[in-house]
């Protein structure tokens, strides 16, 4: 029959056609282009990035024009201020506005400014303005420290972000500026400069003081903290949220999962550090003890924001109860939001690992965040992060602890916390450690600063897909 037949002869072509042996051109070999942009060179571009801009900003430091005293800061000291405004700490082993000359204040400011913008992302900015061009190098690059969602509109990302930091900085330097000068008789050129360099460094969350008892003197003046803390705020919300809430303020429903979160769980922060600082601290003689009312609420509150990893204190932090100390590590060590100047392991971070706890807790089969499923690669990634930090956290701890045994566990906690999570603030013990263990602080600083950039973009880079499952099993569980 025709049909029979037709098919029979097509048969036999696909069997002779699947024996014809093919020929087969060799695939070429990948080499690896020393100039390619991967997740590994860009966080070996970040990391050497910052480390220039440490020895930078040591080497003018140890000018005798950056000291107030005889002779050239030490090399410790200054490679320590150094590493702590470049990492937006705050951490001090001298007193900045006694031993630092105005050329080394405004080193150190400087060194808060590329910090809190980010090395890669001012380079790049300059580029702009001088060469009118960007290669994709630098567009990557960015992209890492500002967590851009792709490269094609960096250039304007970049410049938005210049311009929210400059804006921001000038509104608060000039509400500074001029309480300074009116309310308590500073010269205008003194009452500029304090208003600048603590709003760089309030936005930047950097925590570094113009006054040896940082803003203690101010604890009362809501025309000094308020400024502050709004700058806190807005620099660690992060500049995605920032962005996001310049465009569509109005229309909340249309607010990413991401600003969603970072909005909800800062103001529970916020909120819940107030109460408990101030429920602690209440009738403390040292503290907030003799203040009023309205004072203690007012100090309380600017403590909880400080605690977002800014470094200010308006009370004195070594007088404090030994369990708001572990309240303010808690605070510390989960930082601000993500793409901003804060640090902490981030606010989002902690938040998925709330959600999936919930998630867990209820049975759910997948965990849900505001009405949106989370996919299980953040999850995994958020975990990730969480556990090398406090892996990071107790080692340095441990170490801290046997280089200086009287401290006590409480003191050294705190201080690696503030280290880690670049906050600044500190129980008055930074001054007193050894050599090895300040060292030992710079290192947790840049880990805390550069660490959670470079690990979630390499965590984010490696996804790859699998050819194969092995059987599963589950260990028990508690």
């Amino acid at each position: 029959m025709p049909l029979e037949e037709a098919l029979l002869r097509a048969r036999v072509r696909r069997l002779t056609r699947r024996a014809r042996p093919r020929a087969r051109t060799p695939r070429p070999r990948r080499t690896t282009d020393p100039r390619e942009v991967t997740p590994k060179r860009t966080a070996q571009l970040l990391v050497g990035a910052f480390a220039a801009a440490l020895v930078v900003g040591t080497v003018l430091l140890l000018l005798p024009a950056a000291r107030t005293g005889p002779g050239p800061a030490t090399p410790l000291e200054a490679f320590f201020t150094a590493a702590s405004a470049i990492c937006v700490t705050g951490l001090v082993v001298v007193d900045t506005p006694v031993y630092w000359t105005p050329f080394g204040q405004a080193v150190i400011l400087a060194l808060i400014q590329l910090g809190g913008f980010g090395v890669m992302s001012f380079a790049t900015v300059l580029g702009i303005l001088l060469f009118r061009r960007l290669g994709l190098s630098a567009r990557i690059t960015s992209a890492t420290e500002t967590k851009s969602p792709g490269y094609g509109d960096m250039r304007g990302v970049l410049l938005r972000i210049l311009a929210t930091t400059v804006v921001i900085e000038a509104a608060v330097a000039a509400a500074l500026g001029l309480r300074f000068g009116l309310g308590y008789g500073y010269e205008p050129a003194r009452a500029l400069w304090h208003g600048v360099f603590h709003a760089v460094s309030a936005f930047n969350n950097a925590g570094f003081a113009l006054y040896s008892l940082s803003i203690t003197d101010f604890a009362a003046d809501p025309w000094v903290t308020l400024p502050l803390m709004v700058a806190v705020v807005l620099g660690g919300l992060g500049f995605p949220v920032l962005q996001q809430l310049r465009r569509e303020w109005r229309r909340p429903l249309r607010w990413s999962m991401n600003t969603r979160v970072v909005l909800l769980a800062t103001a529970v922060l916020l909120g819940a550090g107030t109460v408990f600082l101030c429920a602690v601290e209440w009738s403390n003689p040292a503290t907030l003890g003799p203040m009023r009312t309205d004072e203690k609420l007012l100090a309380g509150l600017f403590q909880s924001v400080i605690a977002r990893t800014a470094g200010f204190n308006s009370i004195d932090v070594a007088a404090m109860h030994p369990v708001s100390w572990l309240g303010l590590d808690l605070l510390m060590l989960i930082g601000g939001g993500p793409a901003g100047t804060a640090g902490g392991l981030k606010v989002t971070t902690v938040a998925v690992l709330g959600f999936v706890a919930w998630a867990e807790i209820t049975g759910q089969g997948a965990v849900t965040v505001l009405g949106k499923r989370l996919s299980r690669s953040v999850q995994r990634q958020a975990t990730t992060v969480v556990v090398l930090a406090l892996g990071a956290v107790v080692t340095a701890t441990t170490v801290l602890m046997l280089l200086h045994e009287d401290l006590g566990l409480d003191r050294i906690l705190f201080e690696v916390v503030s280290a880690f999570a670049t906050v600044g603030l500190s129980t008055g013990i930074t001054a007193q450690l050894s050599p090895a263990a300040q060292l030992v602080l710079v290192a947790l600083m840049f880990l805390g600063r550069l660490g959670p950039i470079t690990v979630a973009t390499a965590l984010a880079a490696r996804t790859r897909r699998t050819l194969y499952e092995l059987p599963k099993e589950r260990p028990l569980i508690g």
